[in-house]
């Protein structure tokens, strides 16, 4: 390659700081069964372990999940250990059991998003066309295995971000620490990975003193012969030429980075910064086997409706979505329709509500139920008067002994990645959007704020636009904490330190962007899925890599060469990247 850079990146641990702490209470029941009530995304996890710990056979444990207080990935697999201290007490002495940790020791005991360093080299051409990549990952574990394998594996998988590499090798390692294991958190490796190509190309801009924009858009899938990923998979659909073109337009991005450049150059004590960065975020568990979903559906004689799933809501809304699919097949209200707390004894060897999966999966797995209970309706329909009402359909179904109940299921179709090639169609689909964000750093102190951040979406047809918008502001807030205040601090035996609100810094309401625009593009090509809608909880987060650009951008105004920042760029770490000098 004409031109070559290397380096190393260190990417920062991150709480999950929900608002509900690990909890569970336990319940004896007759002939040694237990019923556990826990706050966790795996219900059948759950069930399976505390079934283990005591001796039990798994059909004499129930876990239901009315909701979560929060989770984040944080109690995807971790939530277990408390609901089996619980079982434990519940089972051995045949009393209630309950557990419940205050947020110290929630924070002290429990893992975090895993921290990475990461190890670069890329060839590029005088244009900043990425010809040639390597990457070497090393994620920090903790001190046990948890989800940490299938972790580095989706960081693998993520590391070419929205961008074509044409040659590339990406090796990875799980290191083991004496710090507490560290666990699933929302982006599940895929922030980690994405970071690091939009690092790359930062890099690759400043060397070449080019517009970091016109890098990205060079590199971007999309054209003959740039559109299947380094493991194999096709991006169908692909969005991102379109994306990248609306909001370059819409964002004012030419005029504001000229303007960000006069400004640099006029005035000292302030420094700005702008980036734009891209997501490309694959759908679906990695591990085949829990892209799989059941629903039981129950019809009543007065035409409403009850829902199970082994979907977990904990405040993204999954409950309101399946609501809107059910009311929709059945042509109801949505106050007919109502979701069930979720039950291992309703729905069997359920997925964790994760991987952003939880709608897709068991949403269709509803919707399954429904086509079986419309099939038989229809019958009953032909002998009813044209355009008789939904209560009469459903009582006359009843007179004539038609069953009113279904248990639908749902797995996703056409997954076939090879572990042993490391190749073959990984995800289901790709979410994908774009982000441009701008701030100000006062060179003085470091301090940094959010200017203004710009985020454009594709989400096929949204299954609910206000929900989705939600959940697109509160990942990108999340990510942009990530980026800049939310750091881990240990000593040197591996204890944490920062393990309350008052040493760990989360966003408030003074770190939102002064200007911030959300937006969705219109793509009704997105087939693939239910009702043509696309996940929605973990992608955005992964925009939040333009806060950090945008950092090392401003840094590259006052910096010879290109600027080592870390992540999070905090205010001391601002403040080391600046030249001694700098603010005079």
């Amino acid at each position: 390659a004409p031109h070559r850079l290397s380096g190393v990146f260190d990417i920062g641990a991150q709480e999950h700081f929900y608002l509900e702490s690990q909890a569970a209470i336990a319940y004896p029941l007759e002939n040694g069964q237990l019923e556990i009530h826990s706050s966790t995304q795996h219900p059948t996890e759950v069930q399976h372990i505390c079934a283990d710990l005591l001796g039990l056979k798994q059909h004499q444990v129930v876990c239901v999940v009315k909701r979560m207080g929060g989770a984040f990935g944080g109690k995807e697999s971790q939530a277990a250990p408390f609901a089996a201290m619980a079982a434990l007490v519940a089972g051995r002495l045949r009393r209630a059991a309950r557990v419940v940790l205050d947020k110290d020791e929630d924070m002290r005991t429990t893992g975090h998003r895993h921290p990475f360093r990461n190890r670069y080299e890329a060839g590029f051409d005088d244009q900043g066309r990425i010809l040639a990549l390597t990457v070497d990952l090393r994620a920090d574990g903790g001190a046990y295995t948890d989800l940490s394998p299938s972790i580095l594996e989706r960081a693998a998988f993520h590391v070419d971000g929205a961008y074509f590499i044409p040659d590339i090798r990406v090796e990875g390692l799980v290191c083991r620490t004496n710090r507490a294991s560290n666990t699933a958190f929302r982006g599940f490796g895929g922030p980690q990975g994405n970071l690091t190509i939009e690092n790359i190309l930062s890099e690759i801009a400043i060397t070449l003193k080019k517009d970091a924009y016109e890098i990205r858009r060079l590199n971007l899938y999309g054209g003959e012969g740039r559109e299947t990923t380094h493991y194999g998979q096709r991006v169908d659909n692909n969005m991102l030429p379109a994306l990248f073109a609306r909001l370059h337009e819409t964002s004012g991005y030419a005029a504001r980075l000229a303007e960000v450049a006069e400004s640099n150059a006029r005035r000292t004590g302030k420094l700005s910064g702008l980036a734009f960065t891209a997501v490309k975020f694959g759908i679906a568990f990695t591990s085949r086997f829990l892209n799989q979903a059941s629903a039981l559906v129950n019809v009543h004689r007065d035409g409403t409706v009850q829902v199970s799933t082994g979907a977990a809501e904990m405040g993204q809304g999954v409950n309101t979505k399946i609501r809107q699919v059910v009311a929709s097949a059945f042509a109801v209200a949505p106050e007919m329709v109502r979701l069930m707390p979720t039950s291992t004894e309703k729905n069997h060897n359920t997925s964790p509500t994760a991987a952003s999966s939880g709608a897709d999966l068991n949403g269709a797995a509803a919707l399954a139920a429904c086509a079986e209970i419309k099939a038989r309706l229809s019958l009953v329909a032909r002998g009813l008067p044209e355009g008789a009402a939904w209560t009469q359909l459903v009582h006359q179904a009843y007179l004539e002994r038609v069953s009113l109940g279904a248990l639908g299921f749902f797995r996703t179709e056409g997954l076939d990645f090879d572990d042993k090639t490391r190749s073959g169609r990984a995800f289901n689909y790709f979410t994908q959007g774009a982000a441009v964000s701008e701030v100000e750093i006062d060179e003085y102190t470091g301090e940094l704020k959010i200017r203004r951040v710009d985020l454009l979406m594709d989400l096929g047809r949204p299954l609910n636009p206000g929900i989705d918008r939600g959940q697109v502001i509160g990942a990108f807030i999340q990510g942009a904490g990530w980026m800049t205040t939310e750091c881990l601090a240990y000593d040197v035996k591996g204890r944490l330190l920062s393990y309350s609100p008052t040493t760990y810094k989360i966003p408030n309401i003074q770190d939102v962007p002064r200007v911030f625009n959300v937006d969705f593009i219109e793509n009704a090509g997105n087939a693939g899925n239910l009702h043509g809608s696309k996940a929605v909880g973990e992608p955005p987060l992964l925009l939040s890599a333009s806060v950090l650009m945008a950092v090392k951008h401003a840094l590259s105004f006052r910096t010879p060469g290109v600027p080592v920042l870390r992540c999070p760029a905090t205010s001391e770490e601002i403040l080391m990247g600046l030249p001694s000098d700098a603010g005079a």
